[in-house]
């Protein structure tokens, strides 16, 4: 299919049309099932590129099932993590993570034995959790014994999706407390990760700085979200075998924790849909933190840029390519929409994945859809105007001859012969009479193209209208008398004109000559004149063969002619009453025209008229 360019109209239109294209793909992005979406894409996405197990530095110290057995259970739990940090700091490790609750009071003797092996473990961090009440949150931090003995405080609030319940991030930032007595603490593994490089914690509004890291973590509501880079291979060590495997832990950072199904209160979803307990969720982002090797979600607006950029190249090219070449570049575009996020991805970047994919197919199914429906339609009124503009050619083809017959033929009988002075007066008035019907049948072609075009400058006289009534009347008056057709001014016509009046008046005698030719002999043609307000509706009326409903649409269009004119005979162009539209659009005016089959029509010019003087030239 051949492309049609597109008018300045239709381009808005279709502009209009990918605007809203990326409007609906938007807003799609951004309800519940493109979350949910985004977030699968997400699992899958880690899940075929997850990090290469290497040199990890941390271990996880498991208070598992076959520990609680062993050892009392949960209500001993004390006296195992007493047990399990002298043995852990008896293997020298390098920092160790608590993900043990431990705002209760207990036995004072299990409480005191805890508070000195606290004391004497290394870079140690406890946790705080928050406890919400009905008018605000605080925090529930270890008992101040043990809060003292430890080197910091961390959160054990990991963040889960509400759709799903997966865990893919970490806050590392929560603030409690009421507005101005607010308290922050960061979360288990940055507090951690800070302890072992022996560095403060810098704050940037995009970022946090911890010795030579930086973490992409901006601020916001959510607290500073941390993407989570799960798989990392810990090593995972049940409490009671640490005797057996210290050798794991020197120079190790150690996270101690529950991890029994029986007991763990926070056991959690990863992105590989296994249940993990919490402090396996903090190992891991440690992990993340210690590798520096971070996932970044772009800003809204990289997001956006991406998604209008689906948009315009879909666009592009609908407009400057045609039929299968726009359809393969649209389809390569739809590729790279959902090829996008996996591309992102291997380069660190986590690209919303239902967002750009909807705008890009909502653009493709609107500009291709646009430009069939759009550019066939042109074709075809291109196609039907071709084929009329051809037919009005071979007719004004066939219409030259005549004059041009007429002129050869004079001119060579005063050539050959010599003629007696009637004679050659005779065939003189001939040649000069078909010289110019032959002139005004060219003329019609080139007026109906440069007024299509804008080209004919028209003029700013004054003029009354029944002088340009009185001239055309004149004109036809011949042409009438001989098919004895009546032609009536049934009312005064009144009213100054300003404008062209050569122009005014090719198109009042327009619609005279067709008013004659199209009626049959022996008829009335009726001119009338009404003055509204400063409106002056100048009327010819016939009593000729009429038009149906369907024709009078297409009346005014370049080369049409009704099926009724062209059975008739009637020699014809249609090309008139397009001028003559033409013509009284750009006086500021308008047609209009009623008709019925076999009842004859009335086309009235409406323009504007000055009726306090009457000028007659």
């Amino acid at each position: 299919m051949p492309r049609v360019a597109l008018k300045t109209p239709a381009k808005w239109a279709y502009m209009g049309l990918l605007a809203l294209c990326f409007l609906v793909g938007t807003l799609t992005g951004w309800t519940s099932l493109a979350a949910r979406v985004d977030h699968y894409a997400y699992d899958i996405l880690t899940t075929a590129t997850a990090p290469t197990a290497g040199d990890n530095q941390s271990v996880l110290i498991a208070i598992d099932e076959e520990t609680l057995r062993a050892r009392g259970g949960m209500r001993n739990i004390r006296p195992i993590l007493t047990q399990a940090l002298n043995e852990i700091v008896a293997a020298r490790p390098k920092a160790v993570a608590i993900d043990v609750i431990l705002s209760d009071k207990g036995d004072p003797a299990d409480d005191t034995r805890l508070e000195e092996a606290l004391r004497a473990t290394p870079k140690l961090v406890l946790p705080s959790d928050i406890v919400a009440t009905n008018t605000t949150t605080t925090w529930e931090d270890p008992l101040p014994q043990f809060a003292g003995a430890a080197a910091g405080l961390g959160h054990v609030h990991p963040e889960v999706d509400r759709y799903d319940g997966v865990s893919r991030e970490l806050s590392l930032e929560q603030i409690a407390g009421l507005p101005g007595h607010r308290d922050r603490r960061w979360a288990l593994a940055l507090e951690t990760f800070r302890l072992t490089r022996g560095a403060s914690i810098i704050e940037s509004p995009d970022q946090l700085s911890v010795g030579e890291i930086s973490i992409p973590a901006t601020q916001s509501s959510a607290g500073r979200p941390l993407l989570i880079r799960y798989g990392h291979n810990i090593a995972t060590i049940s409490a009671m075998n640490i005797p057996r495997q210290q050798a794991d832990l020197r120079g190790k950072t150690v996270f101690l924790g529950v991890t029994a199904l029986s007991a763990a209160r926070d056991r959690l979803l990863n992105p590989y849909g296994q249940n993990i307990p919490g402090v396996e969720v903090h190992a891991q982002a440690f992990e993340t933190l210690q590798s520096g090797n971070f996932l970044r979600r772009p800003s809204d607006v990289s997001a956006l840029g991406l998604a209008l950029l689906f948009t315009v190249v879909i666009g592009l090219a609908f407009q400057f390519l045609s039929g299968w070449r726009a359809y393969l570049v649209g389809m390569i575009i739809l590729a790279a929409a959902h090829y996008a996020p996996v591309f992102f991805f291997h380069r660190d970047l986590v690209f919303p994945y239902f967002g750009p994919a909807a705008v890009a197919w909502f653009s493709f199914i609107g500009a291709a859809t646009y430009q069939h429906f759009f550019v066939r339609r042109q074709l075809r009124r291109s196609e039907s105007e071709k084929s009329r503009y051809q037919q009005a050619i071979h007719w004004a083809a066939h219409e030259m001859r005549t004059p041009l017959t007429a002129i050869q033929g004079s001119s060579e009988i005063m050539t050959r012969y010599s003629l007696p002075e009637a004679k050659s007066k005779q065939l003189s008035e001939m040649i000069n009479s078909e010289s110019k019907r032959l002139a005004r049948l060219i003329q019609t072609f080139l007026d109906v193209e440069r007024l299509a075009d804008g080209q004919i400058e028209i003029k700013r006289e004054h003029f009354s209208a029944s002088s340009i009534v009185d001239t055309c009347l004149g004109r036809v008056s011949p042409l009438a008398d001989n098919k004895n057709i009546t032609i009536s001014l049934d009312t005064p016509i009144k009213g100054q004109l300003t404008g062209d009046r050569e122009l005014m008046e090719y198109a009042f005698y327009n619609l005279l000559t067709n008013a004659i030719k199209y009626s049959p002999a022996e008829t009335r043609v009726s001119v009338t004149a009404e003055h509204n307000g400063k409106n002056l509706r100048l009327s010819v009326r016939d009593q000729g063969m009429g038009m149906d409903a369907k024709e009078l649409k297409n009346i005014f269009r370049k080369f049409y002619r009704t099926k009724t004119a062209e059975a008739s005979g009637i020699a014809g162009t249609g090309i008139g009453l397009s001028i003559v539209e033409q013509i009284v659009t750009h006086h500021g005016g308008r047609m209009e025209v009623t008709s019925q089959p076999a009842n004859g029509s009335c086309f009235t010019m409406v323009l504007t008229a000055d009726f306090s003087e009457v000028i007659n030239k």
